[in-house]
């Protein structure tokens, strides 16, 4: 905000986001020239209303824009969450299925790259100062590593007994597929899957490869799958009541301040 501009605070009106109370403090401008949200947090908004104009208007103004302040104070609450795990306060994310806590250890004097590693149930990141990827990108990186190593032990196991074996495989990060076989016999996963429980990724893999014996979703193709995956078809119902789980931004990584204004 310009250190010029002169603001009186007003009244402060509280919002109702469907089950979430947010405080909207109302703030009256000799300088603004629009009537203007600003996005001040999670909990936290600003309407700043010009000289001239009333708070009813600035109210309906508010009304106008409420599917719009619903994003934004998303975005700013995944925005916190992504500083306070930058800053060693953590969180948590999905790992085969379970929730695992993320603990940051900030160590000046920590000269190598970001380490990632499992211990006693939680990911424990180890960063410094001079780091040159982010906490966020280290753990993506770390769980990408993850999956393959899983995908690639699943393969072993799978393959053989199909006698079939792809031609490359790949680790994406889809956003419509879990899984992918094309027609030159490579293989491509969702790294994402790696945070669902092992049998979810062995079904995945599973009928990515017997797509290389049989390229259509036949009666034959889904047998073979369930023979070589009994729970293939419990593994389908945790994808479809849970997969959206496994899409979410790890952080929201927008930054700066977000506003609404009137034309």
């Amino acid at each position: 905000m310009p250190p010029a501009e002169r603001l009186v605070s007003g009244r402060v009106q509280r919002l109702d986001l469907g089950g979430r109370e947010v405080a909207c403090r109302l703030v009256h401008s000799k300088n603004a020239k629009k009537l203007r949200i600003r996005v001040r947090g999670p909990t936290e908004l600003e309407l700043v209303i010009p000289e001239g104009r009333d708070e009813a208007e600035g109210l309906a103004f508010l009304a106008e824009n409420l599917a719009w302040i619903k994003v934004e104070v998303e975005r700013a609450k995944s925005r916190l969450a992504l500083r306070q795990t930058e800053t060693g306060a953590g969180g948590t994310v999905l790992l085969r299925g379970e929730t695992v806590p993320v603990r940051v250890s900030r160590i000046p004097s920590w000269r190598g790259p970001n380490r990632v590693a499992l211990r006693d149930g939680a990911i424990q990141i180890t960063t410094g100062p001079r780091a040159r990827t982010s906490v966020v990108q280290s753990l993506e990186n770390w769980l990408r590593r993850l999956a393959r190593e899983r995908i690639a032990h699943h393969i072993s196991l799978i393959g053989p007994r199909l006698q079939r074996a792809p031609g490359k495989v790949f680790v994406m990060d889809q956003r419509t597929k879990w899984g992918n076989c094309s027609a030159l016999g490579n293989l491509s996963f969702n790294w994402r899957l790696v945070m669902a429980p092992d049998d979810v990724l062995r079904y995945i893999v599973t009928h990515e490869l017997v797509h290389l014996a049989i390229p259509d979703h036949s009666t034959r193709f889904w047998l073979t799958v369930r023979s070589h995956c009994p729970g293939s078809e419990r593994a389908r119902q945790w994808l479809a009541a849970n997969g959206h789980r496994l899409t979410v931004d790890l952080a929201d990584r927008l930054a700066g301040e977000n506003a609404t204004d009137t034309p």
